[in-house]
């Protein structure tokens, strides 16, 4: 039975447990610097950083954290 290799399959963002700080600029249409900015100051997604130093962002948190913003 051959192995899977999850490294190169591409799960739909919607079903991906972990977003990268560029697919979540690219859906909000910000420039990395507001991005970057917003999370050194404490009003961006929390994030994890992974053991290669990248940030992601759980997909759980960005949910609750767009949510947190919804205006009536």
């Amino acid at each position: 039975m051959a192995r899977e290799n999850r490294t190169t399959e591409r799960l739909p963002l919607a079903d991906r447990e972990f977003l990268t700080i560029d697919e979540a600029r690219a859906v909000l249409r910000v420039p990395r610097s507001t991005f970057y900015r917003w999370l050194s100051t404490g009003r961006g997604p929390k994030t994890v950083r992974m053991p290669n130093g990248k940030r992601r962002i759980k997909r759980e948190e960005w949910i609750k954290w767009l949510q947190d913003r919804e205006t009536d």
